[in-house]
């Protein structure tokens, strides 16, 4: 009994939490590696690190197929980017979403 009472009060919190806002969008100019890319934001290039992506480095195996396969997603396209937080090189470590029509955004 008390394990439902608890996932009721949990799901009722969820509910009152706010869409998510996506802060940003811009071209991705670059491929660094697997899980860094630079994106044009304010006519500049942003570093960004994904969040949650752990991918080998250039000298390290399969990282150039790394590479290779987030350049195949997201190069020369506009991404739209929500900041998780900043790491300790201060690069922006942000989600990135590609391929959002623009008719089902709010």
């Amino acid at each position: 009994m008390k394990r439902n009472g608890l996932s009721l009060v949990f799901g009722g919190y969820l509910l009152l939490l706010p869409p998510v806002e996506w802060a940003w969008s811009g071209k991705v100019v670059g491929v660094i590696d697997g899980d860094s890319i630079p994106v044009l934001h304010d006519g500049q290039p942003e570093k960004i690190r994904l969040w949650g992506i752990e991918c080998p480095k250039r000298n390290q195996d399969f990282g150039s197929k790394a590479k290779q396969a987030t350049s195949i997603l997201v190069f020369a396209k506009v991404v739209e980017v929500e900041l998780v937080t900043v790491d300790r090189y201060r690069r922006t470590v942000a989600c990135v979403r590609v391929g959002i029509p623009w008719s089902t955004r709010s």
